[in-house]
């Protein structure tokens, strides 16, 4: 569905209530009895448990999976798969740096980005109600996943060159699969940078956030907006994250959502960051109450501030805590 996104977040700013866009697919893919598995292979069971979901909860946008092996795979990285969790990128695809001149950027029919491309484009057609974000990962954690995620932070210091070689390459393939993604009819990508929270905030600017900024650049307007996510961050490095440009920016758990907004302009999204496995997955209906109306009176100060989790939700989330989560809203917006 075409929809101004820039007059979204305007009017998202803009509005009394606070809203909700927690990241969640898995709690879709279990209502509808498939698998993880099922879901990252296959572009109609994707959709569906991303339709699924806008069907039950009052999220403000839809979501698609947070998958950060995607890329990686289409890069030639192997990739362990389970039914019931989250694909893991296995071994190292890079060995030396002699490697990284050698990769070549793959084309958009390599591993399963067809099938997250067809997610998409089914979720796209479906979800006419609210936006829909597309998800991809981010420069600096795609090159971990391919040189090794230790070793990359060697890599910046020892061989910066080679560092910025392959970033270089990273960059041009998630820009080419945004804009696909955007042609899908998804109305902007959540993209995951959880790896430039290793940094300092001038690290990140140099190995991450120009990057991320020359992708923004290119496919981010009135109509495709992109949420820069990065859990990694403590807070350190969100001034290096706002240089991107993005129009929203999605913090994780192990920072202080009342100390990042600060560095946010008041004109863009802020959103997190509840656990989402020590609170979403393993606490209870309470601890969720309270964690929520914590935090929401914590932000009162920010009109620019959305509740969501603090990273993609994992597997077997019990439904009593996202129905807390969403209750918990509505009561506070309710006073």
């Amino acid at each position: 569905m075409k929809i101004n996104m820039r007059q979204w977040v305007a009017d998202v700013i803009q509005q009394r209530k606070v809203t909700a866009i927690p990241v969640m697919t898995h709690p879709g893919i279990e209502l509808n009895g498939n698998s993880v598995r099922d879901a990252v292979s296959n572009g109609k069971v994707h959709a569906e448990a991303v339709v699924r979901l806008a069907q039950q909860y009052p999220s403000v946008a839809a979501c698609t999976i947070m998958d950060l092996t995607t890329e990686a795979e289409a890069f030639g990285a192997d990739i362990a798969f389970s039914e019931d969790a989250v694909p893991a990128v296995s071994g190292c695809l890079l060995p030396n740096v002699e490697s990284i001149y050698q990769l070549q950027v793959p084309s958009l029919s390599a591993g399963r980005i067809p099938a997250y491309l067809k997610a998409n484009l089914l979720a796209a057609k479906a979800i006419t109600d609210r936006p829909l974000f597309a998800g991809c990962i981010g420069p600096f954690s795609l090159a971990g996943r391919l040189y090794d995620m230790s070793e990359i932070m060697v890599l910046i210091y020892e061989h910066p060159d080679a560092a910025h070689t392959l970033l270089n390459k990273c960059t041009e393939f998630i820009e080419k699969y945004c804009l696909a993604l955007k042609a899908t009819g998804a109305n902007g990508v959540v993209m995951a940078e959880p790896a430039a929270g290793l940094m300092s905030n001038n690290d990140c600017l140099t190995f991450s956030s120009q990057y991320v900024s020359r992708i923004v650049k290119r496919v981010q307007d009135d109509s495709f907006i992109v949420v820069l996510h990065n859990c990694g961050n403590t807070g350190q490095c969100t001034k290096a994250m706002v240089e991107t440009g993005a129009v929203a920016y999605h913090f994780g758990n192990k920072c202080h959502m009342e100390e990042v907004i600060r560095d946010v302009p008041s004109t863009a999204l802020a959103m997190g960051n509840i656990d989402p496995v020590s609170v979403f997955k393993d606490g209870t209906p309470e601890m969720m109450r309270t964690t929520v109306i914590d935090l929401l009176e914590k932000m009162k100060p920010y009109p620019n501030f959305v509740l969501s989790s603090g990273c993609d939700t994992p597997p077997h989330t019990p439904f009593e805590n996202i129905d807390a989560f969403f209750k918990a809203l509505n009561d506070y917006n309710a006073k």
